[in-house]
């Protein structure tokens, strides 16, 4: 297991990476749902603060996964047993996340995680032994997610209330400066297309739970409401919005957004924001579905701010980390000054409406003027 050569041409996600991103499927679909039912109910403060800790879990242990795999995927037989491991925990960690939302109940939660956390310490280990100049620095690795797995155990001893919370937030710190303490002095190759290939597919999942709920509207409308106009709008308005994302976020050139240790840290960091938020986007179309039926108690405002809030979020974070260094100055305005219109959508009494127009436009600026240092296709 000797480091990857970070400019090989043509390097792409393997097939493993991508029966890996599958159980975060399930992960990232049961965080969203109970996401959904919390907001549904009124539970905001418990809703969202459930989410961002278990969210917390799924981010953390996938981007340490994928980052090893730039710098040393073997791809061999031991490697594969070592990935479907971690797969298991996926799994464990996505079965506790009811509890964890419901009840405050962490146990699987924790095992789940503690499992796929032990298996990327062997992974670490095994990088050691042909690491040459980096031995130190894959060592300091696995001694150190090692000894945050024994707090994460203690977790479980805390009383639920805020003293978890508290609790949480420091050990949660504690696990993000890990690469920083062990990268201080040597960095591990990453290979700049494949790993922002990575989060591009990621980001394609949590965008796939926005079109499952546009789905949901059309199954809605045929068994519920008397009438189906307004979900059948809800979901084209919600196919333009995820479409419009998906747009925006492909639009700069990944690669160039890490091009040193620092910005790779920003880059991978802000991109918890960008998976949560993309996922609780469609947590919030649920929670419009469940006002136009009659099942929450919600106003429709309150309800259009579950799908504005997360919108917003995911254009500013990435607008900071991947399109503000490619763009011109019309581009970097009319992003950010998109991000913040869309939160009065709310004040309109079509949902959504609002949002879908600011983000068609803001797509056709972009096409109109192309990330700086490349041509048009009709150039």
């Amino acid at each position: 297991m000797i480091p990857r050569d970070p400019t090989q041409p043509h390097r792409a996600a393997s097939s493993l990476e991508l029966f890996f991103d599958l159980v975060f499927v399930v992960a990232v679909s049961t965080a969203s749902a109970q996401l959904h039912h919390a907001l549904s109910g009124g539970h905001f403060v418990h809703g969202i603060t459930s989410y961002a800790m278990l969210f917390f879990a799924i981010w953390w242990a996938w981007m340490n996964f994928s980052w090893f795999a730039t710098a040393f995927d073997t791809d061999d037989w031991l490697y594969r047993v070592t990935t479907i491991v971690q797969m298991s925990g996926v799994l464990i960690l996505a079965a506790g996340i009811p509890s964890a939302f419901e009840h405050g109940k962490f146990t699987l939660v924790v095992i789940g995680y503690v499992v796929m956390r032990i298996a990327m310490v062997a992974q670490w280990l095994r990088a050691s032994r042909a690491a040459g100049r980096l031995r130190a620095a894959t060592l300091r690795y696995a001694c150190s997610i090692a000894a945050v797995q024994i707090l994460w155990i203690l977790f479980l001893l805390i009383p639920e209330g805020s003293l978890q919370v508290v609790a949480f937030v420091c050990f949660a710190l504690l696990e993000i400066s890990v690469p920083v303490f062990a990268e201080h002095k040597q960095q591990t190759p990453w290979h700049p297309h494949h790993i922002t290939e990575r989060y591009g597919l990621f980001t394609l999942i949590v965008l796939g739970e926005s079109l499952l709920a546009s789905a949901n509207a059309i199954i809605e409308a045929l068994h519920e409401a008397e009438s189906f106009v307004p979900f059948i709008s809800i979901s084209v308005l919600t196919l333009v919005v995820t479409a419009s994302l998906w747009w925006i976020y492909f639009w700069p050139p990944h690669h160039r957004a890490i091009v040193s240790f620092r910005n790779s840290l920003a880059y991978g960091y802000t991109h918890y924001f960008v998976f949560a938020a993309a996922a609780a986007f469609s947590a919030g179309i649920e929670v419009e579905l469940d006002v136009l039926t009659g099942k929450s108690e919600l106003s429709s405002m309150v309800a259009s701010f579950t799908v504005t809030i997360p919108i917003a979020v995911f254009l500013i974070c990435v607008w900071l980390v991947a399109i503000r260094r490619s763009a011109d100055r019309v581009v970097n305005t009319v992003v950010p000054l998109g991000a913040v219109l869309v939160l009065l959508d709310p004040a309109l009494p079509v949902p959504v409406a609002l949002t879908a127009l600011i983000m068609v436009i803001i797509v056709v600026v972009l096409v109109i003027r192309p990330p700086l240092g490349e041509k048009t296709a009709s150039a």
